[in-house]
């Protein structure tokens, strides 16, 4: 138990920008990295995610108010009352980490995940982003809540877990080139599992010539000039939300201070960002290429380090999808039939959820756009579906229920199909529903290791012809 604290203590304390370097100072010496090379290898990653985290906290508090207003305003146009609201995956994390199931993953994830990673089971090293577990262990938690059965909880978690990681190592080399970061993909199983329904989809929307829609940040230049530049569509993009959250206040000096502060905040995002970034990539330059002299004497082995999802929220094809989605899906919140849940919070993490569909579609933002809708309306249903029994796990672990909400979710992290599939197998207690979870995982699993250079060779060529039809 003392372990499971500092664990807990360390993970509370030392966020990406702290841990990752320290796994990347680890890895450039195990490939024989000079220790200075090394060390400024990992402080240049330290600067780039504390400088990524740092924009994307001062952009949050401005743009989450005018999210909320866009709400506020549907709800009073509409009369519709939507009684699940999205508190957002930070509240969700400490709910998951107060959980006693949390506690336990949080040692075993890591013995597992490096684990698999040593003996070759995936080609990702997951511990590079220890925060993100919090994702399986919601799922679990509310198992064990159900069930009264830590076993079966820990094993939804382990099995969401070896999802992730194949899911995780299908899109790796797809996301590691769009993103540019070299050896490096995202590993949170709430921000890649798009990326499944992406491949897909893509046939379907190639026949409705989504493929052949030239829209993305450098094509918009291209033909539009300076109003094309990420800056400037960063500014109308802000321009336009501060707008749609602020309907009530156009006629007051403070409403027009809120629309100009989103508008010249999302134009520094989108400049600023690209810049910070940069570093991150500049960190992998020395290790990529001591790993290459390195594998190929230990027979070459591909591997990815698991990197925080923020690397990529400020991609001017991310931001802009992402900017656009918000408005987008609170509209769908209350038209769609069935669905209880107000996206609010989380609503500003769409960059994240989009990356695995912006890096599958190589940024065909039409595709992205058209994608995202279809997947996240499924998701809001798969939030409402859950949204009782998370607000029962909540209430157990001490969190308190914001006033007015009648039960709580977190659209970026229950808001998953394929994860929620999974755990409503386990939630039964049927083996044969457990069962068929864990026959699906292994055939998919073995069809990948048989085939996983023909499907890279498929996603990369999927990304080519998008390219195509942008240039």
């Amino acid at each position: 138990m003392v372990v499971l604290e500092f664990l807990k203590s360390m993970i509370d304390n030392m966020s990406a920008p702290i841990i990752v370097p320290i796994i990347i100072f680890i890895i450039a010496l195990i490939f024989r990295v000079k220790p200075q090379k090394a060390f400024l290898s990992a402080l240049e990653a330290a600067v780039s995610l504390q400088g990524i985290s740092m924009m994307v906290s001062a952009f949050t508090p401005i743009i989450t108010p005018l999210i909320q207003n866009m709400s506020d305003f549907m709800v009073n146009i509409t009369g519709v009352e939507l009684n699940v609201f999205d508190v957002g995956w930070q509240a969700t994390s400490l709910v998951a980490f107060s959980t006693s199931a949390g506690m336990i993953y949080l040692g075993l994830g890591i013995v597992l995940q490096t684990v698999l990673f040593l003996i070759k089971w995936t080609k990702c090293f997951q511990p590079s982003d220890l925060w993100n577990n919090y994702s399986y262990m919601v799922w679990g938690a509310m198992v064990i809540f159900v069930t009264g059965s830590f076993p079966l909880g820990i094993a939804c978690m382990v099995l969401c877990n070896l999802y992730s990681l194949l899911v995780a190592d299908l899109l790796a080399k797809r996301w590691s080139n769009y993103y540019q970061y070299p050896n490096c993909t995202i590993i949170a199983m709430h921000n890649i599992e798009p990326g499944l329904f992406a491949i897909v989809i893509d046939p379907i929307l190639n026949l409705l010539k989504l493929n052949k829609v030239k829209l993305n940040p450098q094509t918009i230049q291209d033909k539009i000039g300076f109003l094309g530049e990420p800056m400037t569509i960063g500014f109308i993009l802000g321009l336009i939300i501060g707008l749609l959250g602020n309907v009530a206040n156009l006629g007051s000096m403070e409403g027009w201070g809120s629309i100009l502060l989103c508008a010249v905040a999302t134009a520094a995002v989108m400049a600023i960002f690209p810049k910070i970034t940069g570093f991150f990539a500049q960190a992998f330059a020395p290790i990529t290429e001591a790993a290459r002299k390195f594998m190929g004497n230990a027979g070459d082995r591909e591997w990815y380090i698991a990197v925080n999802d923020a690397v990529a929220y400020g991609e001017p094809a991310t931001l802009t999808c992402g900017l656009l989605l918000m408005p987008i899906m609170v509209f769908i919140a209350f038209f769609l039939p069935g669905n209880q849940t107000l996206p609010v919070v989380d609503l500003v993490a769409i960059p994240y959820m989009v990356e695995g569909l912006v890096a599958v579609f190589h940024g065909n933002m039409a595709k992205v756009i058209v994608t995202a809708v279809i997947w996240f309306s499924i998701g809001l249903l798969m939030c409402t579906a859950t949204a009782d029994l998370f607000t029962q796990v909540a209430i157990d672990a001490g969190y308190a229920i914001p006033a007015g909400a009648a039960m709580i979710t977190s659209f970026n992290i229950l808001g998953k199909p394929l994860v929620g599939l999974v755990f409503f197998a386990f939630l039964t207690g049927n083996p044969l529903w457990i069962g068929l979870t864990v026959v699906i995982y292994a055939i998919a699993y073995i069809l990948y290791r048989m085939n996983d250079k023909k499907i890279e060779a498929h996603l990369e060529n999927m990304a080519a012809k998008n390219a195509g039809a942008e240039a």
